[in-house]
């Protein structure tokens, strides 16, 4: 009869092979079967999941990772929100931690939308210097192929220009940055102080990964908070 653990990480019951004694390893792929979700959905019709355990006619142990998220999608509850608000109108520029997974940021931004902010989304690599691009006119060297001269063009600033641009409505303008860990310190130290010299303007900077979405003051991370406080 085949033994049964528990994967740790999942909070998923698996089924191990008689040879296995020891825990599945940490991404349980090894001589293991998974249980999903469907199929567990499936027990609990039949009368085999009963007050948070599976029946021991299914060969399985308790499950004790399961949560109402596993059956509506974790994606949808996000009872952070409302902080994630605050925060944002608190301290105005944010330093942000998705998944590797990605998608989870949507929900953030959506509520943002909402609320009424327009968007300016950009890339920090080939940003260049950030007080320049978003708040001073500067140049742009197009692509000349090596062939024809070096040119030089002119752009607005480009902060300036959506703010310009924004309806009377709107209630601000947010600059979404995205891959903002490849930035030195100084620029996201003007990127925490941006808000203060636009004040219509809100800052999300992608600053890294982590096992869940969550986020920090910019001016924590770039090193402003702890200047203030001396």
């Amino acid at each position: 009869m085949a033994a049964t653990t528990s994967c740790f990480k999942h909070g998923i019951p698996v089924l191990a092979s008689p040879q296995q004694n020891h825990p599945p390893s940490h991404n349980c792929m090894v001589n293991v079967k998974m249980v999903g979700k469907r199929d567990m959905m499936l027990m609990g019709a039949r009368g085999g999941y009963e007050n948070g355990k599976i029946s021991k006619r299914f060969g399985m142990v308790r499950c004790s990772g399961i949560g109402i998220g596993d059956f509506i999608g974790g994606d949808l509850l996000r009872p952070d929100l409302g902080q994630w608000l605050s925060d944002v109108e608190e301290h105005k520029a944010l330093a942000i931690y998705s998944p590797h997974e990605g998608g989870y940021e949507g929900r953030y931004l959506n509520r943002l939308r909402y609320q009424g902010y327009y968007f300016l989304d950009l890339t920090a690599r080939g940003l260049g210097d950030p007080e320049t691009t978003l708040t001073k006119i500067h140049p742009v060297c197009p692509a000349h192929v090596g062939k024809q001269p070096i040119a030089r063009w002119y752009f607005p600033p480009e902060v300036d220009y959506r703010l310009d641009a924004l309806p009377p409505n709107a209630k601000g303008l947010v600059v979404w940055i995205i891959e903002a860990k490849v930035l030195s310190k100084s620029e996201l130290q003007f990127l925490a102080l941006l808000p203060t010299l636009r004040p219509k303007v809100r800052v999300i900077a992608e600053c890294g990964n982590w096992r869940k979405f969550m986020w920090k003051p910019l001016k924590e991370i770039a090193g402003l908070a702890a200047n203030e406080g001396a």
